[in-house]
């Protein structure tokens, strides 16, 4: 691998690094367990769109600093401030628009992101820190790697789209057993859920989250592209509908270089060598 170029995420608590097509972004507040800053919540969603608009990206992981992946909110800052309210009677109208939008950019961004998003926890995800790592398509943990939506622990409902995305994945009873009583969900559980894709030792996280988002950065862009666009479609469409859109995206695919390489590789028994960028077919469409 070559040396890493770092990006400039404007706070030291999101790092953000460059290295052949795979972008990693830390969350590095390992002292207060990588727990979500103000400045933390500002950032992220703009480098997220950064790293989607970037030419140079092929995939972005998602990672935290130390043992653990994310906390979720600081609750020593909604202590210090009187609470997730501010201390306030009544509800703040401007800092719930601040947030909806920035919840938006971040758990939005990540899942309607062109570009495939692995999530390398090395130890908890809980409360919000929980919905990041949820937005991402993959997830690779070890055995430190527990799961708690941790919200009614501190009396809240919940944010950073957990419930909708539990529910999907999981389906709504594990959801709500999830949402509703705060225990912690241990490594093999989220294994056997498919909150977890892998998992691996602690030593062996690194690298092997490296393998995977450098086979995904170099692998065929538009196809990856597609084929997250119709996951993420199927949702919300019928089954012919999401054949139909299918079809549409396949088709395309199949006039690109990139098509032609791998079929050439694959008779020919060789690695395929994909284009570095998407070729531009006049047509791209994409989930907005």
């Amino acid at each position: 691998m070559s040396e890493a170029a770092t990006i400039d995420s404007g706070t030291d608590e999101l790092l953000v690094e460059l290295s052949e097509g795979v972008a990693t972004i830390t969350l590095n507040r390992p002292e207060r367990k990588n727990a979500l800053s103000e400045a933390m919540m500002s950032s992220l969603g703009p480098i997220i769109s950064d790293l989607e608009r970037d030419p140079n990206v092929g995939a972005v992981v998602l990672t935290g600093s130390g043992t653990i992946f994310s906390a979720g909110g600081d609750l020593k800052e909604f202590k210090a401030k009187g609470g997730e309210g501010g201390g306030a009677a009544t509800v703040d109208h401007a800092a719930i628009e601040l947030q909806q939008r920035q919840q938006k950019e971040i758990i939005g961004g990540l899942r309607r992101m062109t570009k495939p998003v692995i999530a390398s926890l090395p130890g908890a995800a809980a409360g919000a820190g929980l919905g990041i790592a949820l937005a991402a398509d993959l997830r690779i943990g070890t055995p430190r790697s527990i799961m708690a939506t941790a919200f009614m622990g501190v009396g809240l409902s919940g944010d950073f789209g957990t419930s909708w995305q539990l529910q999907h994945l999981i389906g709504r009873s594990r959801a709500a057993e999830m949402m509703l009583l705060p225990e912690k969900v241990d490594a093999e559980t989220c294994l056997r859920l498919g909150l977890l894709n892998w998992i691996v030792e602690p030593e062996e996280l690194q690298s092997r989250t490296t393998e995977i988002a450098y086979r995904l950065a170099h692998g065929p862009r538009l196809a990856l592209n597609y084929a997250k666009q119709n996951l993420n479609t199927a949702e919300s469409m019928g089954l012919d509908e999401a054949m139909d859109r299918e079809v549409t995206l396949h088709k395309l695919c199949g006039i690109t270089p990139d098509h032609r390489e791998a079929v050439s590789a694959f008779l020919e028994r060789r690695p395929a060598v994909f284009a570095s960028t998407s070729p531009d077919l006049g047509i791209v469409p994409r989930l907005d």
